[in-house]
């Protein structure tokens, strides 16, 4: 690789490509593939997000890529919507460290994601926020709602140009939400239905990612992590025989059978992905490798 005063981040990122080898290659084949996604408008893009990407410093590059039309449908966790909505509520994420004093922060009602903090009030602003929400839908709509409409409903009262649902609500991009029982707008909602009329439909949002997926002429996913987000919505696109085109970052190992860790040629026997042709693994962090990637894909697209 060639390194020169001025280098962009696309022509690094293809320096990585025709080294072609260990991690830089992988990174500069999976550049090269997201662009192809990003450009042709045959693919509806799937990405699916998983592990402490909001905190993480990724929410910005997310809701930029659905601004600008690149992704189509987000498949996600039910914790990184919390941080967006949390953070969409003047809420912030602070740099700690991992070499913390946990019962002191606990002592400061303060929560520790890795090195990143979040103070307790901010979810004690998303309980009360999300109630006085929940009051002002209609009866009919509480009583069946799927977690991508009530996602959607979340987004459009957010004042936040940064905010990933609030994009995704202005675009009509479906925010997928398997897990979101497992998060705290999920026990939020729990309570708030022990002493109001409420139901959360999980059955609405499989309709409309498979939906998503049959409209597809081409078919391709960004997988950020592993998880419940990896596995919605690459067994959804075993109804059309899989993906034609995946990248996948992921830090995880395939030994123990998980499916975090699992292989994108594992994927192939299942008619989750096509071929192995256009598939590519990066074995990084994703806060690293998917902003680097993002960035030379859309300054050579």
């Amino acid at each position: 690789m060639v390194l020169r005063r001025g280098i962009t981040v696309a022509q690094l990122i293809e320096e990585m490509d025709c080294c072609g080898v260990l991690g830089a290659g992988k990174i500069g084949q999976a550049a090269k593939l997201v662009r192809e996604m990003f450009t042709d408008p045959d693919y509806t893009v799937f990405l699916t997000v998983a592990g402490a990407l909001v905190p993480g410093g990724l929410r910005d590059i997310i809701a930029s890529l659905v601004k600008d039309a690149h992704i189509d449908v987000i498949v996600t966790t039910g914790a990184n919507m919390v941080h967006d909505v949390i953070e969409g509520l003047g809420y912030s994420h602070k740099i700690g460290t991992f070499k913390a004093n946990d019962e002191k922060l606990k002592s400061e009602a303060v929560g520790r994601i890795g090195d990143i903090y979040v103070e307790h009030k901010a979810f004690e602003g998303l309980e009360r926020w999300l109630h006085q929400l929940l009051d002002q839908l209609p009866e009919e709509k509480r009583m069946r709602i799927s977690p991508s409409e009530l996602l959607r409903e979340i987004g459009k009262r957010l004042d936040d140009e940064n905010s990933i649902l609030s994009a995704a609500a202005r675009k009509n991009v479906p925010i997928i939400c398997p897990g979101l029982p497992d998060s705290i707008i999920g026990f939020q909602l729990w309570i708030y239905g022990e002493s109001n009329r409420f139901f959360l439909d999980p059955l609405g949002d499989v309709s409309k990612l498979v939906d998503k997926v049959y409209e597809a002429k081409k078919s391709g996913i960004i997988i950020l992590g592993g998880g419940w987000p990896k596995h919605f919505a690459l067994f959804a696109n075993t109804f059309r025989e899989g993906v034609d085109a995946a990248v996948q970052i992921t830090v995880d190992r395939p030994e123990a059978g998980g499916l975090s860790g699992a292989s994108l040629d594992e994927a192939v026997s299942w008619s989750k992905v096509k071929s192995e042709d256009k598939t590519v693994t990066v074995i990084c962090d994703a806060t690293i490798a998917f902003p680097l990637i993002v960035a030379a894909a859309l300054e050579e697209a």
